[in-house]
């Protein structure tokens, strides 16, 4: 068991809030190269964020839902595709220690281990060899890969004594081939390649059955009492992920009023944009937009923090709200955001401001189909209506 001190979640922001402006710094170097740059991933690790869903005696820190609502906000407001890798790693971090107690041994083996994760079986396949499995196909989208020793794959295993079914295990990114076609409008930062196997082989005991890990089901034996897994993946994925839409809207919305003094309306005879009535009106909008938004996040973070701590089982209501949650923080934090941006004047076309950079991210966001705000709305009014889900994310 580690002895390390836990910080709290107030300890947390600060000391994301000191490594911000390192974080600023290296934003557009950033987006230019597709990756993060490696200066914010020191800091990041040096403010420990990486540590917060690892478990307790390998010097994480099991942080609480809310906790991470809040310090995925800190991030954000300074780059949201930081923001983004360290949330995919939280997640990562979090399923690794479902497995054997042996596998995460061998995971965490190295302090300061990247991880990084895709929930989806891609073009993977997996069939049984002797002492495990041999997969080939390739996952798009792996958030942070490029600063992640181990990735968590996905695979449809093949099986010759029966139907098809989905597996999942970690391996090392040094065993993967990178791919790199991350060229996207939005959330360049976060180095989303395509990773690939060739006949890579996955001993047994880090091969799980998907449906296992998406439902929180751990084979831990050293992990079986920590509240932190007492939750399907799909709700911690949430309650991880959604406080990177709100921190981006914080930083647009603080970046406008920043900019607002001594800011005219280009062809109008107002002194100033903040005596205009426009303007009062749609600040005041984007600002409860915001509001609202934080909402959804932080009831999605009290309901994870509270059903982990009951061990209450988990209604389908609740899981389908949790998703819906997250979807009605994404679709009000972007509608702030177009408010906001569509009312900072032709300046902030310039990308040396970067309204229009976060409003890209946040919009790449949203395309994720586990924050997409209809997809998530439906399957909560599916459940509501008395259906079947239509999804095993859940």
């Amino acid at each position: 068991m580690s002895t390390s001190v836990i910080p709290t979640r107030e300890q947390l922001v600060r000391q994301v809030s000191a490594i911000a402006p390192v974080l600023r710094a290296n934003t557009a170097w950033s987006t230019e190269n597709r990756r993060l740059h490696s200066d914010s991933v020191e800091a990041l690790r040096d403010a420990g964020v990486f540590r917060m869903r690892i478990p307790l005696r390998y010097g994480g820190y099991e942080s609480d839902a809310q906790t991470m609502v809040a310090v995925a906000e800190e991030i954000a407001k300074a780059d949201g595709s930081a923001a983004w890798v360290v949330a995919s790693s939280w997640v990562a971090g979090w399923s690794v220690g479902l497995y054997p107690d042996e596998v995460q041994d061998e995971v965490f083996a190295e302090s300061g281990t990247g991880l990084c994760a895709t929930i989806g079986p891609g073009t993977a396949t997996a069939v049984p060899v002797p002492g495990g499995v041999l997969v080939n196909g390739s996952w798009p989208f792996i958030s942070g890969a490029l600063s992640s020793t181990w990735q968590q794959v996905a695979a449809i295993f093949l099986d010759p004594d029966g139907q098809p079914y989905p597996v999942m295990g970690p391996v090392p990114v040094s065993e993967l081939e990178i791919v790199d076609d991350w060229h996207t409008g939005g959330l360049r930062g976060t180095g989303s390649v395509t990773t690939t196997a060739k006949d890579l082989f996955i001993p047994q005991e880090r091969i799980l059955p998907a449906p296992m890990v998406l439902g929180g089901q751990s084979v831990s034996k050293l992990n079986a009492d920590s509240p932190m897994y007492r939750a399907p993946l799909i709700m911690v994925g949430a309650a991880s992920t959604v406080g990177v839409a709100v921190g981006m809207g914080k930083a647009v919305r603080d970046l406008f009023f920043e900019r607002l003094p001594g800011r005219k309306i280009t062809y109008t005879e107002y002194p100033s944009q903040s005596e205009a009535p426009v303007t009062h009106l749609r600040v005041a909008e984007a600002a409860m937009k915001l509001d609202e938004a934080e909402f959804h996040a932080t009831r999605l973070a009290a309901q994870l923090d509270a059903k982990c701590a009951s061990a209450e089982p988990w209604e389908m209501a609740e899981r389908g709200r949790s998703r819906a949650d997250e979807g009605s923080a994404v679709r009000l934090t972007r509608e702030a955001v177009e408010i906001l941006a569509s009312s900072s004047g032709g300046s902030a076309a310039y990308t040396k401001v970067p309204v229009q950079q976060i409003a890209n991210d946040l919009q790449t966001f949203g395309l994720h189909a586990m924050m997409n705000p209809d997809v998530n709305a439906e399957t909560y009014g599916r459940i509501l209506c008395g259906l079947e889900p239509n999804t095993y994310y859940i």
